[in-house]
């Protein structure tokens, strides 16, 4: 793995040293003011991170056009032999907390049915791990397993535990699961309440974890269910493209090192239970966001973590609107903010710590980028002839940094344009274009409201705001004007000052700022539009946003729109 860790961090190295010259280059051109200098400093910060995007969707790109197996090119000695008899013994484990807990069955039980057809249900048992506390939500849960569990050839195969206590959260639910209830079972498949998975991955899954005894984890890339709500749409259209690349870049640079994203994986139980147990943080608090550090213990006790880039039938639900998105959003923060007091625990390997700080990276960038922009609106503010920045350079330095940013999106979708194959699986060329034209334009207007949300909720945390753990809403539902301006205003008022105060400074600085900044300002008119159902049946009939699986006669998914679209 060295060498490929090698040119990895080659690649990571020159991502950051050309904006970073060119915006050098840039600043210098009158001299430099303490604001310019400050901006290079934060932008030097936060450029290994960018870059990390960039290198990984390039390196992930080339994988995907080598026309060979994904797999095999991330991980060269995987043993997987898809006829072997399978012998493991796999416990799907579903964690709920507070769910409509028949929708969760029901996307449960096209698995089950799928595996017992198979001839292999007997390999499998399903395990329905509670968190509920509200004894009427408890009572409706146990109800509807138990009016599932009658539906079931072999109702024997599904077990069903609520806990008094909740404590340690979904990842404590887990560990007493693997401590105390699986015996007989070699591994177990963790899905979360919104996840789909089909018979063939899961039987992928179990094959790789029978077949290579050195693996304690397999993560599979996980994509999203079709849905004709606009945010989700538009957002998971992006990711759906943006993250083939990018795993399949990650998978073959981090190798044994790599990633647990807490759900849709398959797990050894033996190490899980020796060596998985978190740690209490510093001040006694449990870890909120536990996937990553599962992972990460499990490397530093010697097992490899590895990550199947492949699509092949593992999925999840978005937040169905921007409110819904920015609240967990907000949850993963708090989660991975807390890896800071991990940073020096003598438990991971150096690999593990990398994830970490990528993982805190993966929000720390905002409050550094939200530095640059008040920086550079002062800088720009500026009667000081020092404070004059070449504008062709800088536009430069900007265009190469948001093209790092936006590579996984980018060459994700440049690798379905040059496949005649996957464009015609996507919808057609000119749909997928118009998909790819408008997610880009969603996705521009979202990133300065996430950073932004995220930014000021950071720094309430620094002054005490405790986050919780709150369940996720997740049926679709229109948002109402008044209810978006209550949740954005600031939003707003903060996209609007940081605007007019570019548009005093002259004409080149308003432009620079604009499509970094409108988004913020168009916050509570964005929020509306893009949860509107209207909007969406129109996305729908024009196939525009459209994933593989709505084109797909063999889906796991009913139509949309279709009344059983609204059981899954």
């Amino acid at each position: 793995m060295s060498s490929r860790r090698l040119a990895a961090l080659a690649l990571v190295l020159a991502c950051c040293a050309l904006p970073l010259a060119l915006l050098g280059r840039a600043l210098a051109a009158g001299g430099w003011t303490v604001a310019e200098m400050l901006i290079w400093l934060l932008a030097a910060a936060v450029s290994p991170w960018i870059a990390t995007l960039g290198a990984s969707a390039t390196i992930g790109f080339a994988v995907l056009m080598a026309g060979r197996d994904p797999l095999r090119v991330v991980w060269p000695d995987a043993r997987l032999d898809p006829e072997a008899p399978l012998t493991l013994r796999t416990a799907i484990v579903v964690c709920i907390r507070n769910e409509d807990t028949a929708t969760v069955l029901a996307r449960l039980a096209p698995l089950l049915a799928a595996l017992e057809a198979r001839g292999v249900g007997d390999r499998f048992a399903a395990f329905v791990l509670s968190d509920t506390q509200d004894p009427a939500l408890a009572a409706a849960e146990a109800r509807a397993v138990a009016a599932f569990r009658a539906t079931l050839a072999h109702p024997e195969r599904l077990h069903y535990r609520r806990r008094d206590s909740n404590e340690g959260f979904k990842a404590g639910n887990v560990m007493e699961f693997v401590r105390n209830r699986s015996a007989g079972f070699e591994a177990m498949i963790t899905l979360d309440a919104d996840s789909v998975m089909t018979a063939d991955c899961v039987l992928r899954l179990a094959r790789l974890m029978q077949q290579n005894p050195r693996v304690a984890l397999v993560q599979t890339l996980i994509v999203a269910q079709p849905t004709a709500a606009p945010f989700p749409r538009l957002f998971q259209f992006g990711m759906r493209h943006g993250m083939r690349c990018y795993a399949a870049g990650i998978a073959w640079w981090q190798g044994p090192d790599g990633p647990y994203w807490g759900h849709n994986a398959i797990i050894r139980l033996a190490p899980f239970r020796d060596h998985a147990d978190l740690p209490l943080l510093p001040n006694g608090a449990r870890i909120l966001s536990h996937d990553q550090v599962e992972a990460a213990l499990l490397r530093g006790a010697g097992w490899e973590v590895r990550l199947d880039p492949l699509e092949q039938g593992s999925y999840e639900a978005n937040p169905p609107s921007l409110l819904e998105f920015l609240r967990r959003d907000v949850r993963w923060m708090a989660g991975n903010l807390q890896y800071f007091a991990l940073l020096r625990l003598p438990l991971f390997a150096w690999m593990g710590r990398l994830q970490l700080v990528l993982a805190i990276l993966l929000f720390l960038w905002s409050p550094i980028v939200a530095a640059i922009a008040l920086a550079a609106l002062v800088n720009a503010l500026d009667a000081d002839p020092r404070a004059a920045v070449d504008a062709g350079w800088g536009i430069a330095a900007t265009a190469v940094f948001a093209l790092a940013f936006f590579a996984p999106k980018l060459l994700g979708a440049l690798e379905v344009a040059l496949k005649p194959s996957a464009r015609a699986a996507w919808g057609g060329g000119r749909r997928f274009a118009a998909g790819v034209a408008a997610e880009f334009l969603f996705s521009l207007l979202l990133v300065p409201i996430s950073a932004l949300n995220q930014t000021v909720e950071m720094a309430a945390m620094a002054f005490g705001r405790r986050i919780g753990w709150a369940p996720q809403r997740r049926d679709d539902r229109r948002v109402p004007f008044a209810a978006a301006a209550r949740a954005l205003w600031w939003h707003t008022l903060a996209g609007l000052a940081l605007l007019a105060g570019f548009a005093v400074a002259g004409v080149t600085a308003f432009l620079w700022a604009l499509p970094l900044i409108a988004g913020a300002a168009l916050a509570v008119p964005y929020c509306v539009l893009t949860a509107d159902p209207a909007l969406g049946r129109r996305l729908v009939r024009a196939g525009i946003a459209a994933i593989p699986e709505e084109h797909d006669p063999a889906s796991p998914f009913p139509p949309l729109f279709s009344p059983q679209a609204r059981a899954v």
